[in-house]
């Protein structure tokens, strides 16, 4: 057996979504147990002082943008599995994004519950995406050079593989997170 074959066999072996052969498949879980579980994630959408203030003075052409990345990101947790090809479609009983206005861009956070056999990591991150993808949207008149940054899994609790806590949350400057303004 030649080493690139063997190595595709060892990481195949700790890759639940691959059967033999290289096949994805989505993962039965069928007979785990079901339990309550947690996900949260955060992002960043880094845009010009000018775009901060035209935010906080709701003086974008498309409305508040904030508000509208917040129901965004709660309507596509809702459909990750129509996102992820493999995702499990998930009753969901909770899921909270905010959108804060920064001093340097906005900072986007989602919380995601459910008693289920799967996690919720992928829809915690997905509502961030959409959010950050509708922020950079309802934006992009103002400024198209703003970035998309620091999509991150900052906790989860539940599940086979127990807690996680990432060590270092998002990784933007403090001077980003100070609140520019109201935070509409």
């Amino acid at each position: 057996m030649g080493k690139r074959v063997l190595a595709k066999k060892r990481a195949s072996a700790k890759l639940s979504h691959y059967r033999d052969g290289w096949q994805v498949n989505m993962v039965d879980v069928s007979e785990k147990k079901v339990s309550t579980r947690t996900a949260v994630a955060e992002g960043f959408v880094r845009m010009r002082p000018a775009v901060v203030r035209a935010v906080r003075g709701l003086k974008n052409p498309k409305g508040n943008p904030l508000e509208v990345a917040r129901i965004a990101g709660i309507a596509a947790c809702k459909r990750t599995a129509e996102w992820i090809p493999l995702c499990h479609p998930l009753a969901l009983t909770h899921i909270d994004v905010t959108a804060t206005l920064c001093q340097n861009g906005v900072a986007l956070r989602s919380s995601v519950t459910t008693a289920a056999q799967t996690g919720v990591e992928m829809e915690a991150l997905v509502a961030v995406s959409a959010a950050a993808l509708t922020v950079y949207d309802m934006c992009k008149a103002l400024d198209k050079s703003m970035e998309i940054t620091d999509i991150v899994l900052v906790k989860k609790t539940g599940g086979k593989s127990g807690d996680y806590l990432r060590a270092h949350g998002v990784r933007v400057s403090p001077a980003n997170k100070q609140r520019a303004g109201r935070g509409r």
